[in-house]
């Protein structure tokens, strides 16, 4: 349970972070809770309004999918139960034109940097250019001192979680350890930095004072 001292302390790592963020040209700010930061992008997004997302285990916990698709929005979804894999495929691309890309980040280091690792590039592809704004939430786990921490804290902890948590089957599902492996269905294969804002993207991230997401 989350305590006066907790949030405090979350509450100065994430003023730390977001002056970085914003010596870096990102807008950004803190939230107490996640809620917060859903209350605060509803205001933000303007009826009809094309909304994608890429996966997000972040999302799901915040009910993220579940409140957009009752808004006046159109929701471009690429995980929507039935679609086929050209219908995802479709929608992954329909999401680089969307106005708005909402997501996570897999780490957030205290110099402002972002940085994430995907299996497709269709998660970090909008990050870095197509939708006109880009709406990360991320919980004060994702902060990390630095690149090299970033690197290592999803490389060696976050992507085998995930690989086990979507059933996939390289083997560090199996042992916990990353062998920088060939598998298949390996979930690491574009390693993305943003040392600074993308030019032609608006960006606004939300350091939520809570642990979401890996």
């Amino acid at each position: 349970m989350s305590t006066q001292f907790h949030q405090w302390y979350y509450e100065k790592m994430a003023e730390r972070t977001i002056a970085a963020l914003k010596k870096n040209h990102f807008e950004a700010k803190y939230v107490p809770k996640a809620s917060d930061a859903l209350e605060d992008l509803w205001k933000m997004i303007p009826e009809g309004a094309t909304v994608g997302v890429g996966g997000s285990l972040t999302l799901n916990q915040i009910g993220f999918q579940e409140a957009v698709q009752k808004r006046p929005v159109k929701f471009l979804n690429p995980f929507a139960k039935g679609l086929s894999p050209e219908e995802s495929g479709k929608v992954r691309r329909e999401i680089l034109t969307a106005d708005f890309f909402v997501g996570s980040s897999n780490a957030v280091t205290e110099d402002g940097k972002l940085f994430n690792i995907d299996a497709t590039g269709n998660r970090v592809a909008p990050m870095m250019f197509g939708p006109k704004k880009v709406v990360l939430i991320c919980g004060v786990n994702k902060i990390v001192k630095n690149l090299e921490e970033a690197h290592n804290k999803v490389q060696e902890w976050t992507s085998p979680m995930n690989v086990k948590r979507l059933g996939y089957k390289p083997p560090c599902g199996q042992t916990g350890v990353c062998v920088d492996c060939s598998a298949p269905e390996r979930i690491c294969n574009a390693y993305v930095v943003l040392a600074k804002k993308p030019r032609l993207t608006d960006y606004m991230i939300y350091l939520v004072g809570e642990p979401l997401g890996l």
